[in-house]
């Protein structure tokens, strides 16, 4: 994974974020514990989504980690004497980081995890929450809650069975077992596997793709699949029908059409 000139550092540069191009990178970088995450690099994490997603430059964001041996191995167990000794604790470490989850959770733009290495534990939390999953061929995938006496929360579960289902979010939670790359891919946990030296290209490739595509019609996707996804009595249909209302009048709906008619590339504003 190639070092990003610029950098802007978070969490005492545990967190970098760079920008490019329409697209946002945020890197976990504590290659030293695996890109462990303490609760201070939570909060970073959170403060650099914050910056990208108020930077109307930015389109996509792309989530990796530093060192190449891992995306994010967990959390950072030897925090935990301190953070998550008993129940009590563990609620307000989990309040403490959930603000964070919660924000890439509803995040307004594509995200993107990039995943080499070790991929584990809350790393998995923060891979799942990702519109996207695109993962090298060494990279390892689990979630040793069970290894550890942890229950894994309500989202992080409901979207792991979103993803593979229940009978493999069973097999996986029960034993605490790893995954290989070629496993996650065929059970639905990632979308694409790429040998690790092409990797970050691929990544690259695919998150400006996206940042050349219409925002607004990006935006409809985004909100209309995450209505599916959700119970039936709790669908905002008003939601899909404003998004899908504000593609139709767009600036960029015109600019699509003209495009296509005089066989040149469109520019697209995102208005």
């Amino acid at each position: 994974m190639p070092d990003l000139p610029n950098e802007t550092s978070y969490a005492d540069g545990k967190i970098l974020k760079h920008t490019t191009d329409g697209v946002g990178v945020v890197t976990f970088n504590n290659p030293d514990k695996r890109n462990a995450m303490s609760l201070e690099m939570w909060e970073g994490f959170g403060e650099a989504l914050t910056a990208l997603r108020d930077d109307d430059a930015v389109r996509v964001v792309i989530l990796r980690g530093a060192g190449g041996k891992a995306f994010v191995s967990g959390a950072d167990i030897s925090q935990f004497e301190q953070t998550r000794h008993n129940a009590a604790a563990s609620e307000e470490y989990a309040k403490r980081s959930a603000a964070q989850r919660a924000l890439l959770a509803d995040y307004p733009k594509p995200t993107i995890a990039c995943i080499q290495g070790f991929c584990l534990g809350g790393g998995m939390q923060v891979a799942m929450l990702a519109d996207i999953r695109i993962a090298a061929h060494d990279s390892q995938f689990g979630i040793p809650a069970a290894k550890l006496g942890i229950a894994y929360g309500y989202d992080g579960l409901r979207h792991l069975v979103s993803l593979v289902g229940p009978s493999w979010a069973r097999l996986l939670m029960y034993t605490g077992m790893r995954i290989d790359s070629a496993e996650a891919l065929r059970i639905g946990l990632v979308e694409r596997v790429i040998p690790n030296d092409q990797l970050w290209g691929e990544t690259m490739m695919i998150a400006e793709t996206i940042s050349q595509n219409a925002p607004l019609a990006i935006k409809a996707a985004k909100i209309t699949i995450a209505e599916v996804l959700k119970d039936e009595s709790a669908r905002d249909l008003d939601a899909i029908k404003a998004i899908g209302t504000a593609c139709m009048d767009s600036a960029d709906f015109r600019e699509g059409r003209q495009a296509f008619m005089e066989k040149r590339k469109p520019q697209f504003s995102g208005t």
